[in-house]
């Protein structure tokens, strides 16, 4: 199965976010730094998820 790589990217994404988000909301507030600790997160992994190549398919009948 081929995963593109725009899906890998948005699922890595949404994961970094998502655990950053819920560990911001802890104390029931998000502040500024958080907010964009988040960002990061989610920027970082679209970029690194991005730029690693999926690995190479094995040829058929092999």
């Amino acid at each position: 199965m081929r995963v593109s790589r725009i899906a890998k990217a948005i699922v890595s994404g949404i994961a970094a976010g998502s655990a950053a988000t819920v560990t911001a909301v802890q104390d029931g507030v998000v502040t500024t730094g958080e907010g964009v600790t988040i960002a990061l997160a989610v920027l970082g992994a679209w970029g690194i998820t991005w730029a690693v190549p999926n690995k190479p398919q094995p040829p058929a009948g092999v």
